[in-house]
């Protein structure tokens, strides 16, 4: 796909979520696929590899979350993977300051080449578990927002999630169409560890049957000192 299809496709779904992008940064979103792609025949990054996927399962994907960040100051985002939601919600919002967290050091190694190529500043990559970055006064409770996309079920995700986030910050889950019976399940771990839930805005992504379900949880109180648990405790015995 040329930079010129890529362009219109993107502004084109953009405007439909009421998202405007500016020509440089869709200069960046068009660099980012090509790297995307380019690395993933190196190692695993993604299953979806076509530019028009790209941009509708990844790109608009990742930025139908941009409202409840564009305000904030500091934003988290958990399991980021190669790079989502939290590159594209970087390169639309370049004064606000993220750090994106993934357990697999390969995948920071990409997505530091990513920022280098797509000279983002005020961001930073981390090789951490988020059960254990959490722990670390530095980054405990320290951010307006914390991202997720695809990581786990909402019981064990709020482990990773909500000790990260400051009293009256937000974590929002970006999850997929059947939401009702993790949320059911995570109503015992949303109260635990200090959260409320606060809204699901069911959505589709733009030109698609595609259902999405974005879940905001509030943190109303200080998430106690035993969370998170221990690396693998979370999913492997949730709060439920």
């Amino acid at each position: 796909m040329n930079k010129q299809e890529f362009s219109e496709d993107l502004m084109k779904k953009a405007e439909i979520i009421n998202i405007n992008i500016r020509e440089k940064n869709l200069e960046k979103f068009y660099q980012y696929m090509n790297l995307l792609i380019e690395w993933n025949q190196k190692m695993n990054l993604t299953a979806i590899i076509e530019p028009k996927e790209i941009i509708q399962k990844h790109f608009i994907d990742s930025i139908t979350v941009n409202k409840y960040v564009q305000e904030a100051k500091k934003v988290l985002d958990v399991g980021t993977g190669a790079g989502f939601p939290g590159i594209p919600l970087k390169i639309i919002n370049s004064n606000c300051e993220f750090t994106l967290v993934d357990s697999l050091n390969k995948r920071i190694h990409f997505l530091e080449e990513v920022c280098q190529q797509l000279n983002l500043e005020k961001i930073q990559c981390l090789h951490a578990r988020a059960e254990e970055l959490a722990r670390n006064e530095k980054y405990r409770e320290k951010y307006d927002i914390v991202t997720s996309r695809a990581v786990a079920r909402l019981s064990t995700l709020l482990e990773y999630m909500l000790p990260f986030i400051k009293i009256g910050g937000q974590c929002i889950c970006m999850k997929g169409a059947n939401i009702v019976e993790e949320l059911e399940e995570a109503k015992k771990a949303i109260k635990e560890l200090g959260g409320e839930l606060e809204q699901v805005e069911n959505i589709y992504l733009p030109e698609s049957d595609i259902e999405r379900n974005i879940v905001v949880i509030k943190k109303i109180k200080c998430t106690p000192n035993l969370y998170p648990r221990k690396a693998g405790i979370p999913s492997k015995q949730p709060i439920i």
